[in-house]
């Protein structure tokens, strides 16, 4: 990085609006990213901490530093590249995701926001500017949990919802555990996590859903990540001969947990941001020719806020007790995981809609369905995050794709959004 740097006046706002990011840049070292863990269709698949994830942190860090970054990494795997700022005392502006995929995964999901907080960096020395702040590029470990859960892992080490010791005991399919797969591939840092201050972050991501390109949106101004609450449903009955029971006189426990399963659409329609989802079934004894005695089933609940959530949890179990009373069947509803909603920052939101504004783009408040490192961090700095639209709505899957235009839009915003926040050197 040259030492040689041209300042750019806060108050200039046409001058500052003239910046964009190196687009083909870009898009070439998110292809360059994605040959390491190439699937035949296209996709990626780069489990965490696996010998190809080494290979990725490699590439990354490599380019993090021919753009005179430093890097620093924690000790669950977390990686920082920073870039100084005038002023070193400040906590640096921090924006980045993973580069972990699903075993079908894309090019795309979290390595468009790790690339293109990388690209900011780039696109800064490119025009020799100095911020006030200094600002990194992170990429947190295993977020995806394809390999090892909990799911989100290193940023929740960072932000202190899970021990450092209960993750490195974390253990794959094969037993391998996350402590001795981190020291295998030499990722295992000095710092202890969370040490490492964070002013305010950012991350970059495609929607992962269909609603900015069915609205023909460029950019979704993050709101908050959806809250969400998992349950089993047990309903209990009795099995019996299919022929000789009579209709009015059969335990049929697939029949109510059919009803309970409609309630659970019908709940969630009855919010603006509700989710309702059964995804799995399992019924007992599983027989043609047999009243099922026994079924359990998934339930999956979401909402912008906790007392959303609450809400819909209330009236599940109210709707399960009157089917228990009309029925006289049992049902059993335990919830078995709970992520909390996490609304964002409003000066990162105010900031992505500013840069949003300020290049021209389209964009809407959306929420996210899915969960993102950003939820965890958001409990320690400021926090928001920046969609594009990804083809179909397509993601956890090999054909996932965003075309280079969207690409380089939500660069371009997660730059001015960074910049508005980390202060350009008067």
């Amino acid at each position: 990085m040259t030492s040689e740097a041209v300042f750019i006046p806060s108050a200039d706002q046409a001058t500052i609006g003239l910046l964009r990011i190196n687009g083909q840049r870009l898009w070439d070292s998110l292809m360059e990213l994605a040959k390491i863990g190439a699937t035949p269709k296209g996709g990626c698949c780069r489990l965490t901490l696996t010998d190809l994830d080494r290979q990725g942190r490699d590439l990354v860090i490599g380019w993090g530093r021919a753009a005179g970054l430093s890097v620093a990494i924690d000790k669950i795997g977390n990686v920082f590249m920073r870039r100084p700022g005038r002023n070193p005392a400040l906590a640096p502006i921090v924006a980045g995701s993973h580069i972990d995929t699903q075993p079908t995964g894309g090019k795309f999901d979290g390595n468009f926001g790790v690339l293109s907080a990388l690209e900011v960096e780039r696109t800064l020395n490119d025009h020799h500017i100095e911020t006030e702040a200094p600002i990194e590029v992170v990429f947190w470990t295993n977020e995806e949990g394809s390999r090892f859960v909990p799911v989100m892992m290193g940023s929740g080490v960072f932000a202190g919802i899970f021990p450092l010791e209960y993750a490195y005991a974390a253990t794959d399919i094969d037993g391998k555990t996350v402590g001795d797969e981190l020291k295998k591939i030499g990722y295992v840092g000095e710092q202890e996590p969370g040490e490492h201050p964070i002013g305010a972050y950012f991350e970059a991501h495609i929607e992962q859903g269909p609603i900015l390109e069915e609205k023909e949106i460029t950019i979704g101004v993050v709101q908050a990540v959806l809250g969400i609450r998992w349950y089993d449903c047990v309903v209990t009955g009795q099995e019996s001969h299919a022929g000789p029971t009579p209709m009015n006189l059969r335990k049929d426990a697939m029949q109510v947990s059919t009803r309970i399963m409609q309630e659970v659409v019908a709940i969630a329609n009855r919010f603006e941001h509700g989710r309702g989802t059964v995804g799995m079934v399992q019924v007992y004894p599983n027989s043609r020719n047999v009243v099922p005695g026994t079924v359990k089933f998934s339930i999956d609940f979401r909402n912008l806020t906790d007392a959303l959530v609450d809400e819909m949890d209330a009236a599940l179990k109210d709707y399960a007790a009157q089917v228990m009373a009309e029925t006289g069947l049992d049902v059993a509803i335990t919830q078995v995981s709970r992520y909390n909603a996490a609304p964002f920052h409003p000066d990162n939101k105010a900031a992505v809609a500013r840069a949003a504004d300020l290049l021209g783009y389209s964009r809407m408040d959306i929420v996210s369905g899915a969960g993102h490192d950003a939820v965890y961090i958001s409990e320690l700095a400021p926090t928001g995050m920046i969609f594009i639209p990804c083809k179909d709505g397509i993601s956890h899957n090999e054909i996932e794709y965003a075309s280079p235009e969207h690409v380089a839009a939500g660069a371009n915003v997660l730059l001015h959004a960074v910049l508005d926040t980390a202060k350009i050197v008067a």
